[in-house]
């Protein structure tokens, strides 16, 4: 058997060839921009997508207040748990005829509120802050109205209620800015 000779190995020097790395790049959809602008490095990138997009940028001092609003939450429902008469007292400004099974109930609410407020703290992701904001905002509107009904009913009208609406208020303006900012879309840099 004759051997054939093989031919001479020339390697092609792709990577300094131009047009052939424009076709390969073409062909790998890299290198080109997206509908968003942003253009990909390579096609592992453009799969991953881009994590800089996907960082949060917190407003200042929302990891403070939602601390602080985990706080309050989980020291208002332990009052209530414990101590339902004299929360009813201090807000009411008279003693609690009934049982006191409603400010318990109250409570046990609240502390479910906190624990959503104490998974809001730790957690990065936008959504979850959001909703965490969401809910403390639809918390502190209902409790502003359900307060100022009752003390219609009553027809009392106390310094601590007063206080306690004005805080409602408050409470419930800045976590809607905190909302507000919190789903605004980044400028591009």
């Amino acid at each position: 058997m004759a051997s054939k000779p093989h031919p001479s190995l020339m390697k092609k020097h792709s990577q300094t060839d131009l047009i052939s790395r424009l076709k390969s790049r073409k062909i790998l959809g890299v290198g080109g921009e997206d509908d968003e602008g942003e253009v990909h490095r390579s096609k592992i990138s453009q799969m991953l997508g881009n994590e800089i997009k996907f960082t949060v940028r917190e407003p200042i001092g929302l990891r403070m207040w939602i601390l602080v609003s985990a706080v309050g939450f989980t020291t208002m429902a332990l009052m209530a748990l414990v101590f339902p008469n004299q929360l009813y007292e201090l807000v009411f400004e008279e003693e609690l005829s009934n049982t006191s099974l409603s400010v318990r109930l109250y409570g046990g609410a609240l502390l479910s509120l906190a624990l959503i407020m104490w998974n809001g703290l730790y957690t990065a992701e936008k959504v979850i802050i959001q909703w965490t904001l969401l809910s403390e905002a639809c918390y502190f509107a209902v409790q502003f109205l359900v307060t100022s009904f009752t003390l219609i009913e009553v027809g009392a009208l106390s310094n601590a209620a007063v206080l306690l609406l004005l805080s409602r208020v408050f409470f419930m303006v800045v976590t809607i800015t905190y909302y507000y900012h919190l789903g605004r879309k980044p400028k591009k840099i």
